[in-house]
């Protein structure tokens, strides 16, 4: 009998011997083999754009002196990617580049002329490519770019709400 039960022992140990790896945690083997692999990842030239809006005021009477203001547009680019920035003409009824118009927003024909430019009192922003357009290099960051707004003195037009919408547009 004694033998029997050693035998038993024996038979459980060997068991136990055998489910301990899976037990215990993971398996410990005595061999290996590697490989590698690539992480890649490619960044292509590419450019957003944002702008806020250029508002004159709200309390102008007779125009007989130039009203200035500006505002931003937002470029990012990915860094080293060359852009230019163009502004068209906008919505005015009969606004070009070169004689921007806002028109009346409450049924009436008037317009009010005004030009955009890249300096204060410079030359008109455009949209030709190499012309008339603000040329710059990203950096991977934002880069703020400043609109200057003018309505020169000129014949004021009935009391209405002058708009036009302009598109700004970054090539890259």
């Amino acid at each position: 009998m004694e033998r029997t039960v050693f035998a038993r022992i024996a038979a459980a140990a060997t068991i136990l011997a055998m489910l301990a790896p899976q037990i215990g945690g993971a398996a410990v083997y005595s061999s290996a083999k590697t490989n590698n692999f690539d992480v890649t990842l490619k960044i292509v030239a590419d450019c957003t754009i944002a702008a806020n809006p250029l508002d004159f005021g709200q309390s102008q009477g007779v125009l007989n002196t130039a009203v200035n203001v500006n505002t931003t547009l937002q470029v990012t680019c990915t860094n080293t990617t060359p852009y230019n920035v163009g502004l068209n003409a906008g919505t005015g009824s009969g606004s070009t580049v070169a004689a921007r118009l806002m028109s009346g927003t409450g049924g009436n024909t008037s317009t009010v002329a005004f030009n955009l430019s890249t300096t204060a009192g410079g030359s008109t922003w455009g949209n030709t490519q190499g012309t008339d357009t603000l040329s710059g290099t990203g950096t991977g960051s934002v880069q703020n770019l400043t609109v200057y707004g003018a309505v020169p003195a000129q014949t004021t037009p009935q009391p209405d709400v002058y708009k036009s919408t302009i598109t700004a547009t970054v090539y890259f």
